[in-house]
């Protein structure tokens, strides 16, 4: 037993540590081997490596380019000669290949040198060459996510690009959550579309306009774009974020806005307040307005909280003023919350108390008495 375990651990100790590339300079492509199409420019991605090396001056060249085919090396988007990437830097470079019209299907290995003082690169490049290329589609937007509110109506900008050789018609479809309005349209054209021409290694921008319903939910949403041609989908996904927004109703508690009161008493009338929107209404106050030396007061004065979908029933405490007229008032009521408010009129029916009719019939008749004394006295005379 003794003796397995030291061999396993002689063993354990002896295993070599994991392997990491030594120092030096590479160049190296993602697809040393690809078809092109004759009367095309093409660009193939190179990387010049440089791992814990000083820098250095780095000669560029192509070698095995066909008779008629230009090939030209870019960095940073411009032909280059030479390159010295820095220590532990990598230098991203494109050889471009500009393949004359009616070339017939071959194969072709173009080598790339990098030469310096110190070392000599070289990468093989097989090309082969097709009369036709599959169709290729991609799809990019321009802002992937947005944000606004339900009555937000989205605009999203789509780039389709074909990267065949040959021009193409792309259907366009978007999946969205249920109700939500989708079209398209082309560029900054105004006219819906279903589908775009789009020509060969060139590209289309086409617009998504998405209108959410107004009960939509706050929160995020998804929306998948869709382009299909010749067999061939890409697609893209969106993010819509709606942010909530209450929007608050107030009416009587059987929808009636009107009530009666007397001169001088309190009327209490019952309200309700509801949140039909899509996020809570917060610290609600509620306010009155009513005809000179009137009072109005609510019972509660403010909401703290009312959640969408939810409604809270109030008290209108309402006393006309002692001065007031038989007749029909309207009183203003308010519902205020931040960037929100609801507004209802109510009808005030005005009438003077039993006990004012009593006490004026009783004044009418004391009139009545006192006049007939003062017939009786002097009609004597």
């Amino acid at each position: 037993m003794w003796v397995a375990a030291l061999c396993a651990l002689s063993f354990q100790t002896a295993a070599p540590a994991a392997e990491t590339a030594p120092p030096g300079i590479d160049l190296s492509t993602d697809y040393p081997a690809l078809t092109l199409k004759a009367g095309e420019t093409s660009t193939i991605a190179l990387q010049l490596r440089n791992r814990a090396t000083p820098p250095e001056r780095l000669a560029l060249s192509v070698e095995g380019v066909p008779a008629g085919w230009k090939a030209t090396l870019l960095g940073n988007g411009r032909p280059v000669e030479a390159a010295m990437p820095g220590s532990d830097d990598t230098l991203p470079l494109q050889l471009q290949l500009d393949i004359p019209q009616g070339g017939a299907e071959s194969r072709h290995t173009l080598t790339v040198h990098a030469d310096g003082a110190q070392r000599r690169l070289s990468l093989p490049i097989e090309v082969a060459l097709a009369d036709q290329l599959p169709a290729q589609l991609s799809i990019q937007p321009e802002l992937p996510q947005l944000t606004g509110s339900a009555r937000t109506a989205f605009d999203y900008q789509l780039t389709v690009k074909n990267a065949s050789g040959h021009d193409v018609l792309a259907s366009l479809a978007a999946r969205a959550p249920q109700y939500f309005d989708t079209s398209f349209t082309e560029g900054y054209g105004t006219q819906q579309i279903s589908a775009v021409p789009v020509k060969a290694g060139e590209s289309k921008t086409v617009k998504l306009h998405v209108r959410p319903p107004a009960s939509a939910q706050s929160g995020e949403h998804s929306i998948e774009v869709e382009a299909a041609a010749d067999g061939v989908r890409a697609s893209t996904v969106l993010k819509l974020d709606i942010t909530g927004q209450p929007a608050l109703d107030l009416a009587g508690r059987d929808g009636l806005m009107s009530t009666d009161a007397q001169i001088g008493d309190t009327r209490a009338m019952p309200l309700v307040l509801r949140n039909g929107g899509t996020a809570a209404a917060r610290d609600i106050a509620l306010e009155g307005t009513a005809p000179e030396g009137w009072k109005i007061e609510f019972e509660p004065a403010r909401i703290a909280l009312l959640e969408p979908g939810k409604t809270a029933e109030v008290q209108a405490r309402i006393t006309p003023s002692a001065q007031s007229l038989s007749g029909d008032y309207m009183v203003k009521l308010h519902a205020r919350s931040a960037g929100q408010s609801a507004d209802g009129d109510l009808r005030v029916s005005v009438t003077t108390s039993a006990l004012w009719g009593v006490s004026g019939a009783i004044l009418i008749a004391v009139a009545l008495l006192a006049l007939l004394g003062a017939v009786a006295r002097y009609g004597r005379r």
